[in-house]
């Protein structure tokens, strides 16, 4: 039995025949019919008699349209209920700089629409910490670039970014349609590198590339934090190597992006929590959310060079 069979039968006695409640409910006359039809059999007892001027309750209908509307009534305040019982708490989420430049204020704002009364606390630091910070219980959820298989977290795959040499327009004088840039290509260039330093997950993958593709890089300067070292790029010190997340906070133009040619030239994004047993109902919430904005950001071409990756079976 179904509530919609009890909504049915209870304007069917209302209105006093099929047509007239099938019209205010809009739906098709042989359809409500069906579906009256089949609750009689549920029922083992017929509920409408069907005359001239439309259908009245049998005796058996009368008492079952009492309980009905006493059913939808507590079914209708149930609903109401659970819609005024709104979702709230506060939950922790750590994304990294280059992460939260694209990432951070559509996840605030997603947040605010769809669950207003819980607070949340957005911290951005190096994936490094933001790991440490992690195992300390101090972020219920965030955005790494690398776990430990050990570690007893919750960890979805969410997207993956390909690196970009990013410069100065005037700087890397190649058109816009160029194509991808190998790692032996950079010293051609004549550009030092700007990049973070030796501790820094980006910088370690980099140097891994670097390694594969035995080239030594240029570097005229190392730089940790994500504001300082565009701002390097910016005047003109050198270029960089950075996901297109990176340049989100940066003016139209002013930067050439050109994509690394290098396989191994990328960097993955995973979403990682605690486990889900240790999660409130507003972190559980917000891993959802997270995920879906990413997705959304990726799928509109507002994330730079990034691609979905598939979850993990």
């Amino acid at each position: 039995m179904e509530l919609r069979q009890l909504r049915y039968f209870v304007k069917v006695v209302e209105l006093g025949g099929m047509g007239r409640a099938a019209r205010d409910l809009g739906v098709v006359t042989s359809a409500l019919s069906q579906q009256i039809s089949r609750l009689e059999s549920e029922l083992s007892t017929r509920l409408l008699q069907r005359t001239r001027d439309g259908a009245v309750p049998t005796d058996a209908g009368v008492a079952f349209w009492h309980q009905a509307q006493l059913v939808l009534r507590h079914a209708d305040a149930a609903m109401i209920a659970a819609q005024q019982a709104r979702l709230s708490g506060s939950v922790s989420v750590g994304l990294a700089p280059s992460t939260a430049a694209v990432l951070g204020l559509p996840l605030m704002q997603a947040m605010r629409a769809r669950y207003p009364e819980v607070r949340l606390h957005l911290v951005e630091n190096l994936s490094g910490h933001l790991t440490a910070m992690l195992n300390a219980r101090q972020l219920d959820l965030a955005v790494l670039f690398q776990v430990d298989a050990m570690r007893r977290w919750s960890v979805l795959p969410l997207l993956d970014e390909l690196l970009y040499l990013v410069g100065r327009a005037d700087q890397l004088d190649r058109p816009e349609d160029a194509a991808p840039i190998g790692l032996d290509q950079l010293g051609a260039l004549g550009l030092g590198l700007v990049l973070p330093s030796g501790p820094h997950g980006l910088r370690a993958l980099l140097n891994t590339a670097f390694a594969r593709a035995r080239v030594e890089p240029l570097i005229v300067a190392e730089i940790d934090g994500l504001a300082m070292l565009m701002d390097a790029v910016q005047a003109g010190l050198g270029a960089t190597i950075q996901p297109g997340a990176a340049t989100a906070r940066q003016p139209p133009g002013s930067l050439r992006l050109i994509p690394i040619a290098d396989a191994h030239a990328r960097r993955s994004n995973l979403l990682v929590s605690l486990s889900d047993d240790e999660l409130s109902p507003a972190a559980l919430a917000a891993r959802v959310v997270l995920a879906d904005v990413a997705g959304e950001l990726v799928r509109q071409g507002r994330w730079i060079g990034a691609r979905l990756l598939p979850e993990r079976p």
